[in-house]
C-alpha cells in the first residue's frame, strides 16, 4: 500500500509499505482523508510532538475513512462503516488510568505517533478507537474530529461564561475552531489577534466580534479601548512570544489557556507579580480525554463551519510539499487526500 514515511527530520518518503493485517480486536480502515496537524509539523522538523516518534513510521493522526476489514471478535462494526478515529490508545492499568486521568497514560499508544497512522492507503486500529460517522458528515469533516476533540478539552478548562470576553491569539485552524466554541459557550466579546489579514476576515465570518492585526496595531490599547475587561485568552499559535503575551494581555481573575504546541526546550520570563496582581489562571490543555463523542455530536450537528477551514487539499504523492513550502504553512488546515 502506498504510504507516507517518516525516517527522521525532514525525511518523508512516499513507499509501498506492507498491508496491515486486523488481528482479533482490530479494525482495518481504508483511509480517505487525513489532516496534517501541528504535532506532525513539529515532528518533521525534529521536534518531540505529543509522544515520541521511532521512526520509520507513518504518521498521521486525525482520519476517517471505510472499515475494510474487522477482527474476529469484532462487534458493532461491519465492512463498509464510515468512520473516523481517536488516535490515543490507553492502557487503563496504569496509575494515571486507574485514577480517571486517562490523557496521563503511562503506556500510551498513539496511532501516527507510536504505531502507524492515517498518512497510508489503509490502517489497522484497536476497535475501542474506531467511531461510526454521522450521515451528514464528510470524510474531511470527519478528520477533523481529533481537533475537535482536543478543542473541546481546552475550552472545558477554559470555564467561558456567558457574557464573557474570550482574546484569541492565533487564526490557524485551532484558533478558529476555539473562536466557535468560545461563541456556543456563550462569550459575548470575540476578539482575534492574527496577523494575515485573510484569517481575520474569515474570523469575522465565523463570529468574532473584533480582530486585531498584532503586526501593525498596538494591541493593548484595542483591547483598553474594547473592552474593560479579558476574562479568558486562549493562545493557538505556539510560540512563547504569543505566550508571553497572552499573560500580558489577560485581564483581572482572567484565564490564560496554552494550547499552542511549543518547542519542548522553548521557555520566557514569567513575573509572578503579573499573576499575582490580575490573579490569573494559568493552564493548559493536553490531547482529548473523554471528548470524542461529544466532537463526533458537535460535527453531525453543524454547529461548526469546518468546511471554511479546510483550504487545500493534497494527494499523498505531493504530502512532502504541505511540510516544505511556506505557502501550506500559511494556510489553514490542508487535508491529504487518500482515496476517493
Amino acid at each position: 500500500m502506498k504510504s507516507a514515511v517518516f525516517y527522521g527530520k525532514h525525511d518523508l518518503r512516499i513507499e509501498d509499505y506492507p498491508m496491515p493485517k486486523a488481528g482479533a480486536h482490530d479494525i482495518v480502515i481504508q483511509v480517505k482523508a487525513c489532516g496534517v496537524c501541528g504535532t506532525d509539523v513539529h515532528i518533521y522538523d525534529g521536534d518531540k510532538g505529543a509522544a515520541e516518534v521511532t521512526p520509520p513510521t507513518i504518521l498521521g493522526h486525525e482520519f476517517a475513512g471505510v472499515i475494510a476489514e474487522v477482527g474476529s471478535e469484532v462487534t458493532g462494526y461491519q465492512l463498509g462503516d464510515r468512520v473516523c478515529i481517536d488516535p490515543n490508545c490507553y492502557c487503563g492499568t496504569c496509575e494515571p488510568c486507574r485514577s480517571g486521568e486517562v490523557h496521563f497514560c503511562e503506556h500510551m499508544i498513539g496511532y501516527g505517533t507510536t504505531v502507524n497512522g492515517g498518512f497510508a492507503e489503509y490502517c489497522v486500529v484497536n476497535e475501542s478507537q474506531v467511531y461510526k460517522l454521522g450521515t451528514n458528515t464528510t470524510f474531511e469533516q470527519g478528520a477533523m474530529t481529533e481537533p475537535v476533540a482536543c478543542c473541546l478539552h481546552g475550552i472545558d478548562l477554559c470555564h467561558i461564561k456567558s457574557g464573557d470576553t474570550v482574546l484569541v491569539i492565533g487564526g490557524g485552524p485551532i484558533g478558529m475552531i476555539m473562536l466557535q466554541l468560545a461563541k456556543n459557550e456563550g462569550a459575548t466579546k470575540l476578539i482575534l489577534s492574527e496577523p494575515v489579514e485573510e484569517k481575520r476576515e474569515l474570523a469575522l465570518k465565523l463570529g468574532a466580534t473584533k480582530v486585531i492585526d498584532p503586526i501593525n496595531e498596538d494591541v493593548q490599547a484595542v483591547l483598553d479601548e474594547y473592552t474593560p475587561n479579558v476574562n479568558v485568552v486562549i493562545e493557538c499559535v505556539g510560540n512563547i512570544h504569543t505566550q508571553e503575551d497572552a499573560v500580558k494581555f489577560a485581564g483581572k481573575g482572567a484565564t490564560v489557556m496554552f494550547f499552542g504546541l511549543a518547542s519542548p526546550e522553548d521557555s520566557f520570563p514569567l513575573k509572578p507579580d503579573d499573576v499575582f496582581k490580575k490573579e490569573l489562571h494559568i493552564t493548559s490543555s493536553f490531547i482529548n480525554p473523554y471528548t470524542y463523542e461529544r466532537a463526533i455530536q458537535v460535527l453531525e450537528s453543524k454547529t461548526l463551519r469546518l468546511e471554511d477551514l479546510i483550504t487545500n487539499i493534497v494527494p499523498l504523492d505531493d504530502i512532502a510539499d504541505v511540510f516544505t513550502k511556506p505557502e501550506y504553512r500559511r494556510a489553514g488546515k490542508v487535508m491529504i487526500k487518500i482515496a476517493d
